[in-house]
């Protein structure tokens, strides 16, 4: 795309998700002009390791960098608030892992910062842009699913079943309070409030610790990495290993969802289903290609993703002919070609696809009721 291989961008983290955001932006034909580790030794291996010409010493050296004009933060969450409060005081756009902060007191004011700027900012719940969820949306958006009345699905994942299983997440002054639902109960919350257009107004919640101590290994480690070698400290965990919640949405729709990461199994099992007064849709992620569409009075169809097939939210959001499925790696591409079209022709449009700080904000009020509810017993209104 015109105007894009001119733009240069910087990561920080270099982690899994971190390694994604860098190739996902080469592939789009952006310039990453460098890394930023959680040390400079580990930039620098993470750099060497990926191709990227620099590394900085610190957010300092890369806001100081000229050619950088966007950053992506993938750091830990403890981390957000005051990373993308210094890249807005610098001018630079800025795409910030979920969840955008750790408290919705960080997140307002990240919504107030931005909105006092004209640089494109975005959240990235990338899941929005499997294809057929932008088909969906449109679907429901066309009014072809009719009046929605039920959201329902799961997360599930396996990858913190074991109590030797580790990773920073575990610990709530990292990664929050809330552990499966912040990390991917809120990609969950996300896809279905933007496939239906429906906000959540009350959460009924209950939050399970099934592992309640775990075995933290004395060093770092990498996401979903399967090493269990090397010392270990027996520590009590807080944080949720799984939840059920239920929702009712401004037009008066109910929703229900599980969230957990130790369902055996699971590797990262993202289902949701809408049924409306006309017909119904619903999706997995782990068969993502496919769109499952429900009817009372006819044939129930499965949409397998196709340009030509789809409706032009859905096509525009492909890559690839139908038959060469689209994964995981593929909704960042999709996600980022829509950001920095933005940030190509210098503003945002009207309605994006891509997920805004309010978008970011209005998760962490959907957490906020989640963890008083679970504590209080009792449903609890989003604050608005």
């Amino acid at each position: 795309m015109a105007g894009i291989g001119s733009i240069g961008a910087a990561v920080i983290g270099t982690g899994f998700i971190g390694t994604v955001h860098a190739q996902a932006l080469r592939r789009l034909g952006v310039n990453v002009v460098g890394l930023l580790g959680s040390s400079p030794e580990r930039g620098r291996q993470a750099a060497d390791s990926i191709g990227v010409a620099r590394s900085y010493d610190s957010l300092d050296a890369l806001l100081d960098d000229p050619t950088v004009q966007v950053v992506h933060v993938t750091s830990p969450n403890q981390f957000h608030h005051e990373q993308v409060k210094a890249i807005l005081s610098a001018g630079r756009h800025v795409v910030c892992e979920k969840p955008l902060t750790m408290t919705s007191e960080q997140s307002a004011e990240l919504v107030a910062l931005a909105a006092a700027t004209d640089l494109i900012t975005a959240v990235n719940y990338n899941i929005r842009f499997y294809p057929l969820n932008q088909h969906a949306c449109q679907m429901a958006a066309d009014g072809q699913l009719g009046d929605i009345r039920l959201i329902s699905g799961h997360y599930m994942q396996d990858w913190l079943l074991h109590d030797t299983d580790w990773n920073w997440r575990l610990e709530a002054d990292k990664g929050g309070p809330l552990r499966a639902v912040g990390d991917i109960g809120t990609h969950w919350i996300d896809l279905t409030s933007h496939i239906s257009g429906l906000k959540v107004t009350s959460v009924m919640a209950e939050l399970s610790t099934f592992v309640k101590t775990r075995q933290q290994p004395v060093g770092p480690v990498e996401t979903f990495s399967q090493d269990r070698s090397g010392k270990t400290v027996p520590t009590d965990i807080t944080t949720d290993d799984a939840a059920l919640l239920l929702f009712r949405y401004e037009n008066g729709a109910r929703g229900s969802v599980v969230i957990s990461q130790v369902s055996p199994g699971k590797k990262n099992a993202l289902q949701w289903q809408i049924d409306g007064s006309r017909s119904a849709a619903a999706w997995n992620s782990e068969t993502p290609d496919h769109l499952w569409i429900g009817h009372r009075d006819g044939p129930n169809h499965v949409l397998q993703r196709d340009g030509a097939l789809m409706n032009a939210r859905g096509s525009a959001a492909a890559a690839l002919p139908g038959g060469h499925v689209e994964g995981f790696a593929d909704s960042f591409f999709a996600l980022f070609r829509e950001i920095y079209a933005a940030i190509a022709a210098g503003k945002a449009p009207a309605n994006p696809a891509y997920a805004s700080f309010a978008d970011g904000h209005y998760e962490m009020l959907v957490c906020d009721a989640v963890l008083r509810s679970a504590r209080e017993g009792r449903w609890v209104d989003v604050q608005q």
